[in-house]
């Protein structure tokens, strides 16, 4: 019984990951597809932060000890955090080139 439900904790795992791996790849083809700024950023955050989920939740069905959740943890959060900002200033930075060029002014 106990090898069984280890089968199966290791098949979610792999499912999970995968998963998370797909997501990463479409946020990827996204960038590479769009041709706005904004557009390139809102495929590759919105993916990459479900890809992400998907892969530490994996991880952390195959972790061994609660510490290393906790880690896994802090790090999809600080990273979730981190891609909030730098996509807010990427954004702004773009928005504000695109007023600038459709008003005449140089940048």
């Amino acid at each position: 019984m106990a090898e069984a439900m280890g089968l199966i904790l290791n098949g979610l795992s792999l499912l999970l990951i995968g998963l998370g791996l797909a997501f990463f790849m479409a946020g990827t083809l996204g960038v590479l597809r769009f041709s706005t700024p904004l557009n390139r950023l809102h495929a590759v955050t919105k993916a990459d932060n479900l890809g992400l989920g998907l892969v530490v939740a994996g991880l952390i069905l195959q972790a061994g000890s609660w510490a290393l959740v906790f880690k896994y943890l802090i790090i999809w959060a600080l990273v979730l955090l981190s891609a909030a900002a730098v996509s807010h200033l990427i954004g702004q930075r773009a928005y504000q080139q695109t007023r600038q060029t459709e008003s005449g002014e140089t940048p």
